[in-house]
């Protein structure tokens, strides 16, 4: 038996509700401006708080307009019901090779966030309580999940890929698209049951699937209690993994003295000339502030592998000991790879943050290594590129 299963009760779009995901955003007011020049977009059910009209509130506060903002989508037509479906995903550009996926559920008792516990549905990343309970309650209030997790088949990746392929090849005309804020379209088949749905469901559940994005999705699922939960399964010829940087608002001493505590803590600090460049794998962290980009080559401690990562050093050596920031402090902000070098240094030039970080991007390989030996990937340490669209392919909870 598979642990991938049809979808028992799917709502599809018709058109015009795919948005990009609520945790890809590094500021919020532009999730507000996509929902007001959008306001049938998924991220008004997914962020109901940040909807214009909503500012203020609370996310539990808004949750009545999330529920109502599902009821009318599905009222007027910008979803169509569909039963026991797989859904067949393409995403396609003008520069890149096509990547495949197919939305169905997993089941939440396989996954596995440690080597002594059984289960081919592998999460590697620490994550934001906070952010888990916003997702469990919202599934509760509405009754459905609105974005998927993205999972990596690494068993039979290649066989699915080619199996995806030929499949959208053949299916005719999509069920929908949708354009991505990079150009990208995004395009959906429905694959009913019969042998073709049996195939793909095997192929896609004969190897451990690793979440390459939806940490906080899956552990809500199994936080809320669902057997089930709604992903994407890919194949790793289909992504590939931008930089993760960070924007530090508010710094918790002077520049001069933070460089001070990295050199004291073993760094290596050096001055770069002209503007921040993210760097490649095997540089050093690149730090901009107050003007001037410098080249930080921080110390490595005595752990495994995964402990001496770029991502984790910076969290270590930068955050914690340096500046003395937890983590998940609100003066860091996370930021995938869609923003680019200048934009970062732009936030500090401009007053709006004191510091950047930008860190060389995992490659898939490593991602992938780190996660079948089961060891835990650094906290928002991989921007998988590109994403699965939210608002698509939606699942209905106990239908």
């Amino acid at each position: 038996m598979t642990v991938v299963h049809p979808i028992n009760r799917a709502w599809i779009t018709t058109g015009g509700t795919g948005a990009q995901n609520y945790d890809e955003f590094a500021d919020d007011a532009e999730i507000t401006a996509i929902i007001e020049a959008n306001p049938h977009s998924a991220l008004a059910i997914e962020m109901p708080h940040r909807a214009p009209e909503s500012l203020g509130r609370s996310f539990v506060e808004a949750l009545p307009d999330a529920v109502a903002r599902l009821a009318e989508a599905k009222a007027d037509g910008s979803y169509t019901p569909a039963d026991e479906v797989v859904v067949l995903y393409r995403i396609s550009s003008p520069v890149d090779e096509p990547g495949y996926g197919m939305f169905a559920l997993v089941d939440t008792d396989e996954i596995s966030t440690s080597a002594d516990e059984p289960g081919l549905v592998i999460r590697n990343e620490d994550v934001f309580i906070a952010k888990v309970r916003e997702r469990v309650a919202l599934a509760d209030a509405t009754g459905h999940l609105l974005s998927p997790v993205l999972l990596l088949q690494t068993g039979r990746g290649d066989e699915l890929h080619a199996a995806l392929a030929a499949a959208t090849e053949t299916a005719g005309a999509p069920a929908a698209t949708d354009t991505d804020q990079a150009g990208r379209t995004h395009a959906i088949w429905l694959l009913g049951p019969g042998p073709a749905q049996d195939e793909l469901r095997a192929l896609a559940g004969a190897g451990e699937l690793v979440v390459a994005d939806g940490n906080h999705r899956s552990l809500a699922a199994q936080t809320g209690g669902l057997p089930r939960f709604l992903s994407v399964i890919t194949t790793p010829a289909s992504v590939a993994i931008q930089p993760y940087n960070r924007l530090i608002s508010e710094l918790t001493s002077g520049a001069e003295e933070l460089l001070g505590r990295l050199r004291e803590a073993g760094a290596r600090v050096e001055p770069v000339a002209g503007a921040p460049v993210v760097p490649a794998a095997g540089e050093p962290v690149v730090l901009y502030l107050a003007g001037q980009a410098y080249a930080v080559s921080l110390p490595a401690g005595s752990g495994n592998v995964v402990e001496n990562l770029d991502h984790a050093l910076v969290e270590r050596v930068l955050l914690r000991d340096a500046l003395g920031l937890d983590p998940g402090d609100k003066r860091i902000t996370y930021v995938g790879g869609d923003y680019p070098a200048g934009w970062l240094a732009g936030e500090v030039d401009s007053g709006r943050a004191e510091l950047a970080v930008l860190i060389a991007p995992v490659t898939v390989d490593d991602f992938v290594a780190v996660n079948l030996a089961r060891q835990k990937m650094p906290r928002k340490s991989t921007w998988f590129t590109p994403k699965a669209r939210g608002g698509l392919v939606l699942a209905e909870l106990k239908a």
